[in-house]
């Protein structure tokens, strides 16, 4: 696969991506797989492209999100299924992104075990959301998305569990739940 030529701060990402070990994986609870790209725009100011899903969706209606979903059976992997899904939901052609690598995967609150899968997009694609799935398609400055202080941590208490959330706005996009801790553990993941 061709290398597109990055700008240094991006460089510096990658490098730091690579050279850090996935954070020890969490027992999961959840059984039932599924992942997101976490697709980052090769701009010279490279950017986060995220999601905000659709008001009519039975899950997560009108969150923030990055493009993902369950794993179908014939998705051999978790990096096909995320593709797959970036495809159906943004047009992000799976041959032009460039995959980086795997978070270790995080449960969400409806019972999915989600990977993250980090690719590069060139910054000529041509984003089309479909709009049965996605409200709009927004792009958040990376060095932004990575700064840790970004994320306000807030412990609920539900059934004798406690279970810790992370909340974050960008402009007027409200970020949070399993979107904002992907995120953060990416900024963890990276802050050598």
């Amino acid at each position: 696969m061709r290398h597109q030529h990055h700008p240094a701060s991006l460089a510096a990402f990658i490098s730091r991506f690579q050279l850090q070990l996935p954070q020890a994986v969490q027992t999961s609870h959840n059984v039932r797989p599924a992942a997101v790209l976490i697709p980052i725009v090769c701009r010279p100011e490279p950017t986060l492209l995220l999601t905000r899903r659709a008001d009519s969706l039975r899950k997560h209606a009108g969150q923030v999100a990055f493009p993902g979903g369950k794993t179908d059976a014939e998705d051999s992997s978790a990096i096909i299924t995320a593709l797959r899904e970036a495809q159906e939901e943004v047009a992000i052609p799976p041959q032009a992104v460039q995959v980086l690598g795997k978070l270790a995967p995080l449960d969400s609150n409806t019972g999915f075990q989600v990977t993250p899968v980090v690719g590069l997009i060139p910054p000529d694609i041509q984003f089309h959301a479909n709009a049965d799935e996605v409200a709009e398609v927004f792009e958040m400055p990376l060095h932004e998305a990575l700064m840790l202080s970004r994320y306000y941590p807030l412990d609920i208490h539900r059934g004798g569990h406690s279970h810790r959330l992370y909340l974050s706005w960008y402009r007027s996009q409200f970020v949070w739940g399993l979107t904002a801790a992907i995120i953060r553990r990416l900024a963890q993941q990276v802050s050598i």
